[in-house]
């Protein structure tokens, strides 16, 4: 009984190491690949706004592995396309004077390494969309709202966590499918 205790005592400190460093609020690690959830960071600095979005490729494409067909390609190129777009997919007021300065969009690969061949790394991996943007907005206090088209051009897409970083500090903002439009009333 005695050696029962002593294992147990032994192995406590693993157990809760293990669960520890799986995620914590102070520093969450990358979470699993959620289909239909995706994240979008904007910043508000004077003129600038800054968005960087990160979305599975499921959401986006509609499949995540590599583009092998030319219908594929096609998919992947008008989805790059319109994420290239962002004024249409993040509609701010049009009184907050918002002009794109630059926006970038990539394609991320991640392939699950523990995949003993080929054909198995390609079907556990993962894609994600990855959209940078820059935008000047000549009168950015009036940015009160963003109405998120954003789930109207990618069916599959189904919610995003927001999070906006402003002079007045940082808010966690969830918009949805069934609830397009966040509010920021009081935020800039």
């Amino acid at each position: 009984m005695r050696s029962l205790v002593h294992v147990a005592v032994l192995l406590s400190p693993v157990i809760w190491t293990g669960s520890a460093l799986a995620e914590d609020d102070d520093h969450p690690q990358l979470g699993p690949h959620q289909h239909g959830h995706g994240s979008l960071e904007i910043a508000v600095e004077g003129n600038r706004v800054t968005l960087e979005l990160e979305a599975p490729g499921a959401d986006i494409a509609g499949f995540e592995h590599d583009a092998s067909t030319s219908e594929q390609k096609a998919v992947l190129e008008k989805a790059k396309a319109t994420l290239a777009d962002p004024l249409a997919l993040f509609r701010l007021p049009a009184a907050a004077g918002c002009k794109v300065t630059e926006a970038k969009v990539e394609i991320e690969r991640e392939h699950d390494h523990d995949a003993k061949d080929h054909a198995k790394a390609d079907s556990a991996a993962h894609s994600d969309f990855d959209a940078e943007y820059t935008l000047e907005c000549s009168s950015p206090e009036a940015l009160t709202a963003i109405d998120f088209q954003y789930f109207t051009a990618f069916p599959n897409a189904r919610e995003l966590s927001v999070m906006l970083t402003t002079p007045k500090g940082q808010t966690k903002l969830d918009v949805s499918r069934e609830k397009p439009v966040i509010d920021l009333g009081g935020l800039i």
